[in-house]
């Protein structure tokens, strides 16, 4: 059964984290030829964010493991206008491989790529085509991995309005300005409608995006996921989907804490968000990990090749409330997930947000 949980491939939770730093001269010569070096540039945001930073870590942590990295390192951005100056401070120090994570750091990681063309780049979340300003693309040592965030978040919202016994869900998301979070939004609302239509139903789908901040906030406010989630509980919403870094962890946890269905992102935060295990009903999966640690070995080995590498989609499982699912919802669930992945089942969200 678990096999059906997730599109090609199953995560791994790997062990977290280590102290963090910029290149010292007590660490591994990485301009040596006999050292290879991989650092993780994260978004603004933490790297223990439970979610997408601590994925992409874990990620650069599993090529470690593999005995493919000799050292590693990350730098956690806190101002946007660093991340140039981020880039630049391993690509400097010789590190072979440098992940960048998330949407934002996309520019700076073109232009760290052609800046480093000895230096391979992987950018999470980070769609890269050959347009009027990136003319160049593909370059041979720039990977951006991108995800059907739209599939992901379709499939919980399905399973969200099938558990559903008000009739109302929430989520609760970082700014829509970002794509792969409008993506997980519209899925789960696509997704919701799409059980509705199995089971004759009606869902109130009620999506907040935390776009009223700057980027510097938008992932990292708990509170305000919180203060969020409980103003649609206090309406009649009884499953919450978390998405966008600790801000979605405050709504999937105010949830938990109300003994109503949690859902969480990215990666099966039953394992990263111990507070709201208990009523994680599921999550939705990018497995970050297993990409990110396969692009690095390509860049060790000499197979990278730039352009882009699509990662797969998929739900966790239901963990304790396992029991609490029934065997028909499983049913759809599991039809759902192989619609998705032959085709058959298409959530009709688009790319990127349709201009106002």
């Amino acid at each position: 059964m678990k096999k059906l949980f997730v599109l090609l491939g199953l995560l791994t939770i790997a062990a977290l984290v280590l102290p963090a730093c910029a290149p010292a001269s007590s660490t591994p010569d990485c301009k040596s030829a006999d050292v290879f070096c991989a650092a993780l540039v994260t978004d603004v945001g933490k790297i223990n964010d439970k979610s997408f930073n601590q994925s992409c870590w874990e990620g650069v942590q599993q090529a470690q493991t593999d005995g493919v990295a000799d050292q590693i390192q990350y730098l956690e951005t806190t101002d946007a206008k660093d991340y140039g100056k981020n880039l630049s401070t391993f690509a400097d120090a010789g590190y072979d491989a440098i992940v960048t994570c998330g949407f934002n750091l996309g520019e700076a990681t073109y232009a760290g790529a052609k800046q480093y063309p000895n230096t391979f780049f992987i950018g999470v979340d980070q769609f890269m085509l050959a347009d009027d300003a990136h003319p160049d693309l593909p370059l041979k040592n720039l990977v951006g991995v991108v995800y059907p965030e739209d599939q992901s978040g379709f499939l919980v919202g399905a399973l969200a309005a099938a558990m559903s016994t008000t009739h109302k869900i929430g989520a609760v998301c970082g700014t829509d300005l970002v794509p792969p979070v409008w993506r997980y939004g519209e899925g789960y609302k696509a997704g919701a409608a799409y059980a509705d239509g199995m089971n004759a139903t009606t869902t109130e789908v009620n999506v907040i995006y935390h776009s009223d901040v700057g980027f510097d906030k938008t992932f990292t406010d708990p509170e305000w996921g919180a203060t969020t989630a409980n103003a649609m509980m206090d309406q009649g919403v009884d499953a919450v989907f978390g998405c966008g870094g600790t801000t979605g962890n405050g709504g999937v946890t105010a949830a938990a804490q109300r003994s109503l269905f949690g859902i969480g992102v990215d990666t099966d935060q039953y394992f990263t968000l111990p507070e709201a295990a208990p009523r994680l009903l599921s999550s939705a999966l990018k497995p970050i990990q297993p990409p990110v640690a396969a692009q690095i070995a390509a860049a060790a080995d000499g197979s990278f090749a730039g352009g882009l590498f699509t990662g797969p989609s998929g739900y966790a499982p239901y963990h304790d409330l396992d029991s609490q699912v029934p065997a028909e919802v499983k049913t759809m669930m599991e039809s759902i997930l192989a619609g998705l992945a032959d085709g058959s089942i298409q959530t009709g969200v688009p790319p990127v947000k349709p201009a106002q």
